[in-house]
């Protein structure tokens, strides 16, 4: 893994606060501004327009949560929608599927070193090379044209919806390479499907799960010892989860997966995640990711949208957990942002941070 001592210290969870494995326990904010932080959820929630859509500059915002030092201490949610509802994924089901193989990881199943191997590459194909870590980090060097927009240049928008939808990691694993293996950072929903059948074979001992047995294995293994009930992830016809995209989940429970991130891969007494795993997600990759101003990637898990130090789950449409290390804070916003919209909700992420303290 690569070097990490820039790091900021992930926080322990304080003593006496219960961990949230049923709900969470509240409290108040830390030498929080108060006053700030309302005008920004009155400005998310507005609707200036009268139409439906949210202020121009974010679009709609459904749901919001900020956990620090381990309790509840905002929240709220747009006409229509509650804490018991469950909410799109989307891309942020990419970092779920980090502490999946993570977990393969810790029980000596799975290496990020180990080549990803797939049917759709024969032996001496160069393709055999990429390794379940150049997956991770988005620089496999394979094709494929992450647009959410124009369906005829979108392989997200085929994958998900057209000619790939019955088996997905077929779709994606059947692309040729553009580039040389690690060069190129290309963000891709096609090669977080890759990967999930990746580790189903690993799973199987060598045949994928099928969706009933993967699904087990995801509640068995994370979601259940964090807390979650009613998770809802979504499988192609072949079995493979689509954890490019979907898992749906109340917004309390998408900060839980936040808060296991942010303790280290611990929850209570119990190791989720074998040492150093959210290390190896929230540094920095080798190959940059271009010109985005706010992040960089890890692996699977976007960095700095809230400043030096944070990482976040993204997800199309402004769905977000964003992790703060050195104020104890996480935040969660569910959405339908789009295009422009998408820069406006990252700058209010950032502003909404900036409203705490240090815990």
């Amino acid at each position: 893994m690569t070097d990490t001592s820039n790091l900021p210290t992930l926080p322990s969870q304080p003593t006496g606060v219960d961990w949230p494995d049923s709900d969470w326990p509240t409290g108040t904010a830390t030498t929080a501004n108060h006053v700030g932080l309302g005008d920004l959820l009155d400005h998310a929630f507005s609707d200036p327009n009268g139409d439906g859509k949210g202020p121009d500059d974010m679009g709609p915002t459904h749901a919001f949560v900020a956990i620090q030092g381990g309790k509840l201490v905002s929240e709220a949610y747009a006409e229509g929608y509650g804490p018991t509802q469950t909410y799109p994924s989307w891309s942020m089901a990419k970092s779920m599927l980090q502490a999946l193989i993570g977990i393969a990881v810790r029980d000596g199943k799975m290496s990020i070193f180990d080549k990803a191997g797939a049917p759709e590459w024969p032996a001496g194909d160069p393709r055999t090379e990429i390794t379940i870590d150049q997956l991770l980090r988005m620089a496999s060097g394979l094709e494929f044209d992450e647009d959410y927009v124009d369906g005829d240049i979108s392989d997200t928008i085929s994958m998900l919806f057209g000619d790939g939808k019955a088996d997905v990691a077929h779709y994606a694993a059947d692309k040729p390479l553009i580039h040389p293996i690690d060069s190129v950072f290309n963000y891709s929903s096609g090669t977080t499907n890759i990967l999930v059948r990746a580790l189903s074979t690993v799973l199987g001992g060598g045949e994928p799960l099928s969706a009933q047995d993967f699904e087990a294995f995801m509640r068995a293994e994370l979601l259940e010892p964090i807390g979650i009930q009613g998770a809802i992830p979504k499988f192609d016809g072949a079995g493979t989860w689509m954890g490019s995209s979907y898992c749906f989940m109340t917004a309390r429970n998408f900060a839980k997966f936040g808060l296991l991130y942010l303790r280290g891969g611990w929850w209570g007494g119990r190791q989720i995640l074998p040492n150093g795993w959210v290390d190896y997600a929230r540094t920095q990759s080798k190959v940059p990711t271009g010109d985005d101003e706010f992040m960089g990637y890890g692996a699977h898990w976007w960095l700095e949208i809230a400043g030096p130090g944070t990482f976040s789950c993204n997800g199309y449409g402004g769905q977000y957990i964003v992790l703060v290390p050195e104020k104890d804070l996480i935040l969660v916003r569910h959405g339908d942002s789009h295009d422009v919209q998408g820069d406006g909700v990252k700058r209010w992420i950032k502003d909404v941070a900036d409203c705490f303290g240090v815990a």
